[in-house]
């Protein structure tokens, strides 16, 4: 990578770093990447308000049009870190190396603008990868553009062997989403409970449920439900009974579809108490995440870029809990996604202390520019 563009793409992630947007709050961070790339690329820019991407239009005609995205979103975490790029903002924080993705980004345009490919590439700045929106709202990106394959890249820290690429065919990141229950009875005089309905027996047996549903042996990957909050009653008010609360639960899985038998289990365990207690029952959900499945002849591509760079790559065992909304574009397109580990003694991903290394900008990009030449 040419040094004064890893300089350039750097001094772009701290700047970024400094001013971190919360999901669909990004516009600022959009607007710093535009202007970037405006002073430094001939891309072709199109703002499409929420996201926004840049074109490098190639001489040679007729080869498959590749895709790259990162996200740029930041997280309501403090950013422990002494650096001088730390966080202006209280409380949030790029400590999930969003910064870092942006940035790899940025200096891969840097590249392509100056030394050219042989095929159409695009760069995708996405928002609200954290709350599992942001890939769904730019789906028009992928078929506007007749994205022929896309990848996209994660820092890491603690996981996996220090300096190397890591990836899987098949699933790479759980599906899950975000389950609130809503059991509604009728208030009492806490000296006469009998006189009304309180849902905390219900929700009680409800959250107990979700450990005999989550182990069912017919399930043949691993789903779980973990219980995040439950909510009953007003704070303190000692002469009332409750009357309304809530359980909040996530669920994951490896396959979207025994997340979604998972999820009409429990469902159907919380209408049954509910029905037993005489209280209603109504469901929400939010952060819902595709599965994350990588395409085979994708992750093919990365590893001949690993033997070709002479980087290591480590095949992941299992596929990671957390989720990832890119799975989204692996369903409209070929593609793949993959990490670069900082190494096993390094920060975890939403640690207070965790920031994307600059050392992983220039492989990343020498990665994609790899990726890019693999045409046939």
């Amino acid at each position: 990578m040419n040094k004064d563009n890893l300089e350039k793409a750097i001094e772009l992630r701290h700047e970024i770093h400094m001013y971190p947007d919360l999901s669909n709050e990004e516009r600022p961070t959009l607007e710093r990447v535009m202007r970037f790339l405006k002073e430094h690329t001939e891309l072709d820019i199109v703002d499409k308000g929420h996201y926004v991407y840049a074109v490098y239009r190639s001489a040679v005609r007729g080869n498959p049009n590749i895709a790259f995205r990162a996200d740029c979103d930041a997280i309501k975490v403090e950013d422990d870190i002494d650096k001088p790029y730390r966080s202006t903002r209280p409380g949030i924080g790029h400590k999930c190396g969003h910064d870092g993705h942006t940035a790899a980004l940025a200096g891969l345009a840097l590249e392509v603008d100056q030394f050219g490919a042989d095929r159409d590439v695009y760069f995708l700045f996405q928002p609200a990868e954290e709350n599992g929106s942001g890939a769904a709202s730019c789906l028009d990106f992928i078929t506007d553009n007749q994205i022929d394959e896309i990848f996209g890249t994660h820092g890491h820290g603690r996981y996996y062997p220090d300096q190397s690429v890591v990836s899987r065919c098949g699933t790479i990141q759980f599906a899950s989403k975000g389950m609130i229950i809503t059991m509604t009875g009728s208030p009492a005089h806490a000296a006469n409970p009998e006189y009304g309905k309180n849902p905390i027996y219900a929700l009680s047996s409800l959250a107990l449920a979700t450990r005999d549903l989550m182990n069912s042996p017919h399930y043949r990957g691993f789903v779980l439900a973990t219980i995040v909050q439950m909510d009953v009653g007003e704070h303190e008010a000692f002469g009332v009974m409750a009357s309304k609360g809530r359980l909040l639960l996530t669920m994951r899985a490896a396959d979207e579809n025994e997340l979604e038998d998972l999820d009409r289990a429990i469902r159907e365990e919380a209408l049954r108490l509910a029905g037993e207690d005489g209280l209603d029952c109504a469901f929400e959900y939010r952060d819902e995440f595709p599965e994350t499945r990588n395409h085979d002849t994708s992750v093919d591509k990365i590893k001949r870029a690993c033997r070709d760079l002479s980087y290591s790559y480590y095949e992941a065992p299992e596929a990671r809990r957390g989720s990832e909304d890119f799975g989204h574009f692996l369903k409209l397109t070929k593609g793949a996604m993959y990490y670069w580990s900082f190494g096993e003694d390094y920060p975890a991903i939403h640690m207070s202390t965790y920031d994307f290394d600059d050392a992983g900008i220039e492989p990343i990009v020498e990665v994609n520019k790899k990726l890019i030449s693999y045409i046939g």
